[in-house]
């Protein structure tokens, strides 16, 4: 530099300080670097499901896109593991006081979004608020009060000997008592559930989960950021933000997996598996489901559908194992009952039924030969082929003489019109909220009942005063080989009946970059884990 510089007029020199300067920052940024470990990129999971909740109300709606929200945002007390065993999650442990008292210690130190510290009290007032829930009440009609103990303990009392309360923690995502308490900027109190409607808590969330939601344009594009002060310290999870899209095209959600678009898609549908299966850009994951997909018949709607004989003539008339085998591609199990052979009330002696001749034959006893008109609803973006399998029950509904008027619709559209019994057979997908049969029969098939939650979802009216006693008699039955016999009778009069349409039990399909560990945060609930999810 010496050399240089001589050979510079001195007018020239000052120039010499900036780029000394210059070489300095480079040389220190550079010893920087090598002396301190690389920042961690951040790592963004991009999700697109076929549709995205409806809202982000956590009481709103009894629904899979809700309850998958819920383990994002929120945290339940307890979760069921991958082989279905409670592992605990807000409450640290339980233990059985009496044969009406669960006791969970709650943990120390966790916050809500807001800030505010999770107590006991915002346990108490989550379950208030669930027992006020027309879509939740049925879940925790047995559950007579949450008593707070302390801070960091609560008792969960029901109201006789009740064998499902540890089941139905799992449903208690505790929410910020304080910050949904008080009035929002147009007045109205903060704490209201509003079905399908504009209230507080479907436009606000604090929860205590490991994602906090930064954005949202519902039917669009919802945007998750992980939460800096989240409690886990142990969760395996690696994920800084989530970009959910909704796709509801199965071939475009694919495809965009394929093309690397996105990281994880939900559900795959059954014409895609082979396709995926021999990807180099995705891994598929499959599990066998327990969702049950049906129609009801609104006997109320219908008078027809009163009649037994006609019932029992459509449920002949519908071709499960012909459904299974050419739309679902044989990722499902024909259904001829509610619960699947892996729940105690599955009745091992009930078989599907489809008989073409016996249709006809039930329909002309009855006196309806010459069939008549009914109308159809169902969704098209909320089960696997929905709407393809909608199509194929009307086709053979036509073949006993029954016209069907079918119109589908996005899932957003369709559970207003489905709440409001907008048509003569509806469709309808389940999974037992509490892992149990008793389930299935609380909230599908029990006589409507406004005050106790019951039937929420019998869009069929059906009721049948023999069946609700025994369902209520399995509700605090507690000798579990006693009441596994008791809902094996349930399942029986419902076949003998025909209280509803059984299709199938829907089968379980994942997608993701092979770069994303999916396998160890899904299960067979359908609520996957994303909080433990780690990208390699």
């Amino acid at each position: 530099m010496n050399k240089l510089t001589t050979r510079l007029s001195r007018a020239e020199k000052p120039a010499l300080k900036p780029f000394r300067r210059n070489i300095l920052a480079a040389v220190t940024a550079l010893t920087m670097a090598l002396a301190v470990p690389a920042i961690a990129e951040a790592k963004t999971l991009k999700l697109a499901w076929d549709a995205d909740p409806v809202s982000l109300d956590p009481h709103e709606q009894l629904s899979g896109a809700t309850l998958q929200l819920s383990h994002m945002v929120f945290d339940p007390l307890i979760r069921f593991d991958k082989s279905m065993a409670f592992e605990p999650r807000l409450a640290e442990s339980f233990e059985q006081v009496d044969d009406k008292t669960m006791r969970f210690k709650l943990r120390k130190g966790v916050t809500f979004h807001s800030g505010n510290p999770f107590t006991a009290e915002d346990v108490k007032w989550t379950l208030n608020r669930l027992k006020a829930s027309a879509d939740f009440k049925a879940i925790f009609e047995q559950i007579a009060e949450a008593k707070v103990i302390d801070d960091h303990t609560v008792d969960l009392v029901a109201k006789a000997a009740f064998p499902l309360t540890l089941n139905t923690a799992t449903y208690i995502f505790p929410m910020d008592s304080k910050f949904y308490t008080g009035q929002d900027e147009e007045g109205r109190d903060k704490s209201a559930t509003a079905k399908h409607g504009d209230a507080f808590a479907a436009r606000n969330v604090s929860g205590t989960g490991p994602f906090m939601v930064a954005s949202r344009e519902q039917g669009v594009k919802t945007v998750f950021e992980r939460n800096k002060d989240y409690w886990d310290e142990d969760s395996p999870g690696n994920i800084d933000s989530i970009v959910l899209t909704p796709i509801a095209e199965d071939p475009t959600r694919v495809a965009a997996l394929l093309s690397g678009d996105v990281d994880f898609i939900s559900p795959v549908p059954p014409n895609d598996l082979e396709r995926i299966r021999q990807s180099d850009n995705a891994k598929l994951y499959t599990l066998s489901g327990t969702r049950i997909i049906l129609f009801q018949l609104n006997q109320e709607r219908v008078k027809a559908f009163a009649d037994p004989r006609v019932r029992q003539a459509v449920t002949y008339a519908v071709n499960q194992e012909g459904i299974v085998k050419k739309i679902m591609k044989d990722f499902a199990t024909p259904a001829e009952q509610l619960s699947p052979d892996s729940y105690d009330g599955h009745n091992e002696s009930l078989k599907p039924r489809f008989d073409i001749e016996k249709a006809k034959q039930l329909m002309k006893e009855a006196g309806y030969e010459k069939g008549f008109k009914v109308s159809m609803i169902a969704p098209n973006n909320r089960y696997v082929n929905d709407e393809k399998i909608a199509q194929a029950v009307a086709t053979m509904l036509a073949k006993i003489n029954i016209d069907v008027d079918l119109k589908t619709m996005p899932k957003a559209q369709y559970w207003p019109a489905y709440d409001e019994r907008t048509a003569d057979i509806q469709m309808i997908g389940w999974h037992a909220d509490t892992e149990d049969s008793n389930n299935f029969f609380e909230f599908l098939v029990a006589c409507p009942d406004k005050k106790t939650g019951l039937g929420q979802y019998n869009s069929g009216q059906y009721c049948n005063k023999a069946v609700d006693e025994k369902i209520m008699q399995a509700s605090t039955m507690t000798d579990m080989d006693k009441r596994a016999k008791l809902m094996q009778e349930i399942e029986k009069m419902l076949y003998d009946d025909a209280a509803f349409v059984p299709l199938h039990w829907q089968d379980l399909a994942w997608a993701a970059k092979p770069n994303v560990d999916a396998e160890p945060i899904l299960n067979v609930m359908d609520f996957p884990y994303f909080g433990d999810l780690k990208i390699n």
